[in-house]
Parts: structure tokens; sequence; C-alpha cells
């Protein structure tokens, strides 16, 4: 085999029988949810193809690997795969040549690209595109990327993206929150207790984070579901107005009032009110809202005789309440009457096992709004590891929004949903991952070192890559370096002659 194949994995074999593969890092054949799986792997960057083999290896595929082409194409001429994984270099010009000898040697084997970036500019047009099944984008975490090629792919299902839920907890919840993440489990653990009984209860969390989800899941899991829940955003009325939505008027108490009208509080009687934005709230309205709560009693703006109710509160707030106490902004006497009961919501860049289930969710229901019948376009595994690395500043509403833009603009006939069908939708909520104009160029080359990297390994990855970006000449790579030669050599004898 080429100078350019792993040296671990090149036992492409001749015998009487012809070729044969063997792996000698395969897992027992017991275990695995990838054994029996076929990948060959190419990138030029050592470590980067070394740590996705090992995760591939430990999961019981047979990996066999190369850094170069010609020994790419020696390997995929001489044998049989399921999988080839491409890592894209930039600025790399792609040919389908290659991949069309992979698809006719392979009719049922699957291309991925590792591109190295998302704004790396692949299209539909495009004409590798009919024959490259998925795409990801690097850095690439290689246990995450290994556990969703086992989800799609796999004997065991260990990221199942079905919607049924299977956890107690997650069925108990079910349809009013729809997680499985270890993060939401252990935040919700308590829910049902907490729906159980009649105190306050106050819920924190980023915009979009689910909170008024969460606020009705406890309302139809008490004892108080036949009753009536009440949902009201405190920071979306004026303060001149809140006070009559809150507790309601009576007829002329000011202009306009030409009737009667029940508040939030009197409808809520025997149910629940959900106070969202409580943060929000004018200080002066927060002594009145705190008299209701430890009294149970208003009046109406402009009445005179006081209103009971049996209601029970929760309240929901984006804002660090502690820090408005300390500015003034919001009572402390009131902070601590709401805080009875705390949940506080994680952001979904915090759960990223629940993406996956929250985007085939979305996606379908969007379908089924639509009048779409099943069965439903699924996720590709790129569009997974895509849908994870983005940072959702606006949280669950913002994916239920982009998978809804999705769902309503896929083209006809499509099967999987695929990157390239979300990276037009995404607008501004990744601009800020776009390389910097005008600083790119000037950078250096570099190699990305993963945290938690032994330092040897490190210290190997960066003395290939200068003797790469040097094409091997060792006096410039140790100056670059800033080590003597004779170190430099040292090094290189300890690493292995021959693999440099």
């Amino acid at each position: 085999m080429e100078k350019g194949s792993e040296k671990a994995t090149s036992l492409l074999n001749s015998d009487k029988k012809g070729i044969s593969i063997q792996s000698p890092e395969q897992a027992p054949d017991d275990i695995g949810p990838l054994r029996g799986q076929r990948f060959l792997l190419f990138d030029i960057h050592h470590q980067s193809l070394r740590s996705l083999k090992e995760a591939l290896e430990v999961s019981g595929a047979e990996v066999y690997a190369a850094t170069e082409e010609a020994s790419l194409r020696n390997i995929i001429e001489r044998a049989r795969f399921d999988f080839l994984i491409y890592g894209v270099q930039e600025g790399e010009p792609l040919h389908s040549g290659l991949f069309k000898v992979f698809k006719d040697r392979n009719p049922s084997g699957q291309v991925f690209l590792l591109l190295p970036h998302i704004y790396y500019g692949i299209s539909e047009e495009d004409e590798i595109t009919s024959l490259v099944d998925d795409y990801f984008f690097k850095p690439i975490d290689p246990k995450r990327f290994v556990l969703t090629l086992q989800s799609l792919y796999g004997r065991a299902t260990l990221l199942d993206h079905s919607i049924s839920p299977v956890d107690p907890l997650v069925s108990q919840l079910h349809p009013y929150i729809l997680f499985r993440s270890s993060e939401m489990k252990r935040v919700l653990a308590q829910l049902p207790r907490i729906a159980a009984s009649d105190q306050t209860v106050l819920i924190s969390g980023e915009t979009g984070t689910g909170k008024e989800l969460v606020a009705r899941a406890i309302h139809f899991l008490s004892p108080r579901a036949g009753g009536p829940f009440v949902a009201i955003n405190c920071g979306a009325i004026p303060d001149t107005l809140i006070e009559a939505e809150l507790f309601g008027h009576e007829r002329g108490a000011f202009t306009g009032a030409l009737r009667r009208h029940r508040g939030k509080f009197e409808l809520a009687s025997g149910g629940t009110i959900f106070m969202d934005e409580i943060g929000d709230m004018a200080v002066s309205l927060q002594v009145k809202l705190l008299r209701v709560l430890e009294e149970g009693v208003f009046y109406r703006v402009g009445g005179e005789s006081p209103i009971k109710v049996d209601v029970r509160v929760i309240a929901a707030t984006r804002r660090d309440l502690r820090k408005a106490m300390e500015k003034g902004l919001f009572r402390d006497d009131l902070y601590w009457r709401l805080n009875v009961l705390r949940i506080h919501l994680p952001p979904l860049r915090e759960r990223v096992e629940d993406i996956p289930l929250l985007a085939l969710y979305f996606l379908q229901r969007a379908f089924t709004d639509m009048g779409y019948p099943p069965p439903y376009p699924h996720l590709s595994a790129g569009t997974i590891d895509l849908l994870e690395k983005l940072p959702w500043h606006g949280n669950v509403r913002e994916l239920r929004n982009l998978m809804t833009r999705v769902a309503t603009l896929m083209p006809d006939r499509t099967v999987r949903v695929l990157p390239l069908h979300i990276l037009p939708h995404l607008d501004e909520v990744i601009s800020h991952l776009r390389p910097p104009v005008n600083t790119q160029d000037h950078l250096p080359p570099g190699v990305f070192i993963p945290i938690g990297t032994p330092l040897r390994q490190a210290e190997e990855m960066l003395i290939r890559e200068t003797l790469r970006y040097t094409k091997g000449n060792r006096s410039r790579a140790a100056r670059i370096l800033k080590i003597s030669i004779r170190t430099l050599r040292r090094r290189i004898k300890s690493i292995g002659q021959n693999d440099l």
C-alpha cells in the first residue's frame, strides 16, 4: 500500500481467494452498534483521522484510512465499503471522479463529506450533490459523530429519533414537554411532586426555553386540572393597563370603562394563573400583587368590595430577579413570596440531546398542519450534526420556527432533510460563524487540537503539520517551532521516522 495510508490499516492482503480485509483493532463480534459496517476514511490531518477512526472502532466498525488521494483510490478499487467519509480541505476543488469510482464499486455505499465550515458553498445545483449522501461540518466531535451514525445506521439506536417517550418521567410529561436529555430529566425530576402541591412556583430561563409549557404541565398534572389555566404576559401590557387586566375594573372606573370587566385573577379562580415575565412588572403594582398572594383578596379598579379568589400562581422570568432586587427594580418581599418552588430551564445549547427529537417533532407537526400525508422526510445524520452545532439564542422557539420554514419550503419528493435544505433558512442565526472577512487571508495555517488531547499527541500533531507546511524542510520547521534542529530530529525519531 502507498505511503499515504494509515500504517495500522494497510491490511489489504491477497490470498488464494482474492482480496481479504482484516482490521486488527476491530471490536469483539458480540458488541458494537456498527459491527459489520465497513468505513473508509480520508483526511490529510493525521490526528483528526485517528480520533474518528478510534471512535468508529469502539463502536465495532471495520475502519480503513488514507491521507493521500492516490492511496484512497487504490483502496477503493481493491475492496468494498459501506461508507466513504471524505475530509475536504479549505480551498480544495471537489472532483466527482473519485466519488463516481466509489459509487460504481459500492452501489449501496454512502459518501459523507466533512466540510471545513458551514459556509463552504455547497448547493443543490452542484454536480457532486448527486454523488454525496450527507454533509458534516468541521470541527467534528468524534464520539457524537459516531453516536449519530449509530442512531441511523447501527444495530442499537442510542440516539433514537422517534418521538414516542419511553422514560417514565418523559411519558408522564408528554405531550406537554418533549425531552430526553439527562439535563432536562434532572431539572424536571420533581415536576410531578411540584404539580401535586399548591405552592407558588417561579420558573426562570432564557426566552424560548419553554417556561409556559412547563407551567401548563404543572397545571394539568395538578388537582386544579379541572379549573381554568389563564396566562398573561406582564411585559406585553402597558403599566397603565396591566392593573385592570389583572384585577378587573368597575364600570366608569376610568375613561372608556363602559362596563364591568373581570380580571385575570378572577377568571383563574379555582385554577392556575401564569404570570410570564414577572420581572417586567412595575414596582407600584408589585405591592398589590403581594397582597393577593398573601391574602387571596383584591379590589377591582374603581371597586370598593374585596373579591376573594382561590388561585395558584406560577410566575416566570427571563431576568435575574436577584440583580433586579439589588437595583430596586423588584421587591425582595415579592421575590421570596414567589420563590417557594423553583424551576430553572437550561438553554437549548446545554441540552443538545434534545435537539434531534425536537427538530423532528416540529418538522412533522409543520407537515401535519399543512395537510401533508405521512411518511414525512427524516433528518439526515449531517443535518442533526449541523443543528447540534448552532448556538440557538432563541432556544426551542427558534428551532420550531426554523423547522416550520424548512417544511414549508421543502422541495417536492424530498426523502431526507439534508444540510443543503437547512442552510438557506438560517439567516442571521449563524452569521457570526462565518469566517471573518479581511482577516482569514492573513492568518497562518494551523492545526485544530481538541481539548483533552494528551500532550504527547498534541506535540506530534504540531510537528506533523509544521513539516507538512514546510514541505518536509526540517530546518525551516525547527525555526517555526523555535527549537533546535537537533531537538526536532530527536522528537521525530521518538514519533517514528516512517510516520513523518
